[in-house]
């Protein structure tokens, strides 16, 4: 399939743009060409994928209805959401899109695009242990597993994946939150919650008709932090 060049292409919250569905959406996110953006993203190594200016990181999440429609409304997570689970964050939106099917697995029809304050994000970063004793570098079994045991914020890297679910060779992350810190992420965190699932829908639609020319999904590059510490920590490729 031939790689066409994109254009970037933003959708503004104040001014609805139709995008050739009987609805209207309205979204902060910045748009570009999947076919543009593959030609620029690392192929791979550990990357940190994602929409990010230095004030915000967009990460998503979907939920069923309950719960997305009250985080949207209020602009925080309450009512139906579990302040007591560990609750995951992905800055990457095609491995959310693997994750959830494009929206259409049971409980996670509500796509979410949840502007989240940078230096929180940082922050869980800063307090995280890995997931599973195979990705740990530079401690003992015993020393990972009395981390994990007092820490509350999981890492994990997966395998990244293209729109049709195909594994890559390039590593995303996911991040698992409790406790204290899902607090803070379910109100003080944010700064906006975005309910993107009907250009989800329609972005779908591409990917059904294997028309990835057409594909159009937010814009990401390689969040690489000024604390090398932590860059190391995280195996990020400089």
């Amino acid at each position: 399939m031939p790689f066409l060049s994109g254009l970037k292409k933003t959708f503004l919250i104040t001014k609805p743009i139709a995008i050739g569905i009987k609805h209207k959406v309205k979204m902060k996110l910045e748009l570009k060409k999947y076919t543009a953006q593959i030609e620029e993203w690392p192929k791979e190594g550990y990357h940190i994928m994602a929409q990010y200016d230095d004030d915000k990181i967009i990460v998503y999440q979907s939920y069923r209805k309950e719960i997305g429609e009250f985080a949207v409304k209020n602009q925080y997570f309450g009512g139906a959401f579990s302040l007591e689970r560990m609750t995951w964050i992905k800055p990457n939106f095609l491995w959310m899109m693997y994750r959830n099917g494009w929206g259409t697995k049971e409980g996670q029809e509500v796509v979410l695009a949840i502007h989240l304050k940078r230096d929180a994000f940082e922050t869980y970063l800063q307090h995280a242990v890995y997931s599973s004793f195979n990705q740990v570098e530079g401690m003992t079994r015993e020393e990972w597993q009395n981390e994990v045991k007092s820490s509350n914020v999981r890492l994990q890297w997966d395998p990244d994946h293209d729109p049709y679910g195909t594994k890559l060779e390039r590593r995303a992350i996911q991040i698992g939150l409790r406790n204290e810190f899902i607090k803070t992420f379910a109100k003080e965190d944010i700064l906006l919650i975005e309910d993107i699932s009907d250009f989800v829908a329609h972005e779908y639609e591409n990917v059904k008709n294997n028309t990835l020319e057409k594909l159009m999904i937010p814009a990401e590059k390689p969040l690489i932090f000024k604390d090398n510490e932590l860059n190391k920590m995280l195996k990020i490729a400089i």
